[in-house]
């Protein structure tokens, strides 16, 4: 069964603040206190806006209708990005 597209859209909204809401909450409760996982709390922010930016480009910026090559093209970026952000956090 197919879902018209403001269903779809709405679905991945929710999603996405979901996702929002768990980023604050990981920053606002576990990057405090004696421990301060501060290393997985940014690598855990990391991953969670590599996740939303892919959901948003395939969802909000349509390259799910695109070609295969710009499929593959916009993952490669976002791959890139993501090496890129840990290597300059972890360096």
């Amino acid at each position: 069964m197919t879902r018209s597209a403001p269903v779809t859209l709405l679905l991945v909204w929710a999603a996405l603040a979901g996702i929002t809401l768990l980023a604050w909450w990981i920053g606002a409760h576990h990057g405090s206190g004696p421990l301060r996982p501060q290393a997985a709390v940014a690598l855990s922010a990391i991953a969670i806006t590599i996740v939303k930016v892919r959901i948003i480009m395939r969802e909000f910026m349509e390259v799910k209708h695109a070609p295969p090559l710009l499929k593959r093209i916009t993952d490669a970026w976002l791959a890139l990005f993501a090496v890129g952000m840990l290597a300059a956090y972890l360096i």
